[in-house]
């Protein structure tokens, strides 16, 4: 069963998992909103030193392809695998966010998640909703980060800045508005199948099967 995680709380990704590649899912959703979900890569001063560990619409995988943004599975909106034994060792922490593109704010949104998927199993979700933010138009959602192994923290905390900002926030710069990658040509977008029987530990790479379940209701 999924361990539940509440803001602020941490745990090392060996106790939820023996696996290293890894299905990360969110679920966001607003009337009338639409969402920019990323993953930045930081070093250990945790800046974006290294504009290639930014993955986001526009950049779908880093070079080694240890973080792929996947689009939207399994009823989440928007997913990612990431293989944590291939993150080079400057990269110290993966900071996954979700910005407001366009008006909105972050209060209006629906109960949501963030939730970690090894081997095809959920081993971990941190459920939010509207009701604990307020103007921001950008949440901090989730952490990995390496402090002798790797690490997850549900963060949840807003920011009143756009995925512009944010990019600024962690060191990285405003490129000139380009054509949005169209998702259906990215190159290395994994299948999405369970992990075969005979397969042995740790889990191998796999998505949850079929849609989520629904977010808890806020308390």
């Amino acid at each position: 069963m999924a361990r539940e995680f509440q803001r602020g709380h941490k745990a090392k990704i060996s106790d939820l998992t023996a696996g290293t590649d890894l299905y990360i899912g969110v679920q966001i959703t607003g009337p009338g909103l639409t969402f920019d979900i990323s993953c930045f890569g930081l070093d250990a001063d945790e800046r974006l030193s290294d504009e290639r560990y930014f993955v986001f619409f526009n950049q779908p995988k880093t070079p080694e392809e240890a973080i792929q943004l996947l689009g939207a599975q399994a009823g989440d909106t928007e997913a990612f695998r990431v293989t944590l034994d291939k993150i080079p060792s400057q990269i110290q922490k993966l900071s996954f966010t979700a910005t407001i593109d366009g008006a909105g704010q972050m209060s209006q949104i629906a109960p949501g998640y963030l939730r970690i998927v090894a081997g095809g199993e959920e081993v971990a979700r941190y459920s939010f909703s509207g009701g604990e933010f307020s103007t921001e138009r950008a949440v901090m959602l989730g952490d990995f980060y390496l402090k002798d192994v790797w690490r997850f923290a549900a963060v949840g905390q807003g920011f009143d800045g756009g995925l512009d900002a944010l990019l600024k926030n962690f060191g990285g710069e405003v490129a000139e508005e380009e054509p949005a990658a169209q998702p259906q040509q990215q190159a290395g977008a994994p299948s999405f199948a369970p992990p075969a029987q005979a397969a042995a530990p740790p889990p191998a790479f796999g998505a949850p099967a079929g849609p989520a379940a629904p977010a808890p209701a806020p308390g």
